[in-house]
């Protein structure tokens, strides 16, 4: 074979090859996922639910009408697993409450409708729960190692008036973290929640700065910045996509009738674009008597939105 020859056949290659690697980052059917009890009221249920889609995913936070996965029984958690794994479902990711409550030392005035008394018990409780963190994130990475998953969620404690003045706490106490995560092979992803210290794409952008360990990452949830910042294309541009582990979408962000819905079509689109290789779950969350029917229909959505793009 001529140089010549030996170019023209390289050449070829990378136009046969250009096509596989778009291929390999589309988000496609087999990167859907949904938190197990938001799409229906039992295990069972949610089960022949993501059948009904072809979904090869699910992602678990408790079962339906009992506590936290990590809580439970191991003998509990591990019957849940073995039934997953035996309808061919792969467990993605492990929603969590971790850290979702009032941190020492932060915090606000008394709440309006709360007495005196009703504080300081709650004050106490979430004392206690800060004391129980480690041992806490213990019980979630032992629940994410039997369903077979390195991905737990976490948050960023009760919104502050100005969170920025508690970003260095975030960032030491998920650092501290994430030492153990890395010994256990398990990542952290602090999700953006309305109620938090990070809220926003924006907020996520600056608190990654400051945790530079890879175990540490973030589950976006554009719905949970509704009102505060536009999810496409503001809040996705200030994202660092490489930290982007997971992706949640609200049933009131993607259903067509919704007077809240996002443009997930322009997400997906760009998501492709650049090349992001992470799950997409739903996350139905209506609580006025439509859970399920909301839940086909946003997932009918999802799906619909992923074979046109």
């Amino acid at each position: 074979m001529t140089r010549r020859e030996l170019l023209a056949a390289g050449a070829a290659l990378a136009t046969c090859a250009t096509p596989l690697v778009a291929a390999k980052t589309h988000i496609d059917k087999s990167r859907i996922s949904a938190i197990t009890d938001e799409i229906g009221l039992s295990t069972g249920e949610a089960i022949a639910f993501a059948h009904h889609y072809g979904m090869q995913n699910v992602e678990i936070r408790n079962p339906p009408g009992r506590k936290e996965y990590f809580t439970l029984p191991e003998a509990e958690i591990q019957a849940d697993a073995d039934l997953f794994a035996k309808e061919g479902l792969k467990v993605t990711f492990v929603n969590t409450s971790l850290l979702k409550f009032t941190w020492p030392g932060t915090e606000a005035a008394r709440r309006r409708t709360e007495t005196v008394e009703a504080r300081d018990k709650r004050l106490a409780a979430e004392k206690s729960r800060w004391g129980l963190r480690m041992e806490d994130f213990q019980k979630v990475i032992r629940c994410a190692h039997i369903m077979g998953c390195d991905k737990v969620r976490v948050f960023a404690g009760t919104r502050v008036a100005d969170p920025t003045t508690v970003y260095q706490m975030v960032a030491d106490t998920l650092g501290e973290m994430s030492q153990l995560a890395e010994k256990e092979k398990v990542y952290l992803l602090l999700e953006n929640e309305g109620s938090q210290n990070i809220a926003t794409a924006a907020e996520l952008g600056d608190i990654m700065k400051l945790i530079p360990s890879k175990w540490v990452g973030f589950n976006w949830d554009p719905h949970n910045a509704y009102g505060k910042e536009k999810a496409f294309p503001e809040g996705y541009a200030l994202l660092p996509k490489a930290r982007m582990l997971n992706l949640q979408i609200k049933g009131k962000g993607v259903m067509p009738e919704s007077p809240e819905k996002e443009d997930w079509r322009a997400i997906f689109g760009a998501l492709n674009n650049d090349g992001w290789e992470g799950k997409v779950g739903l996350e139905t969350h209506l609580f006025d008597g439509t859970l399920i029917t909301a839940a086909h229909k946003s997932m009918d959505e999802i799906m619909k939105i992923v074979r046109e793009v």
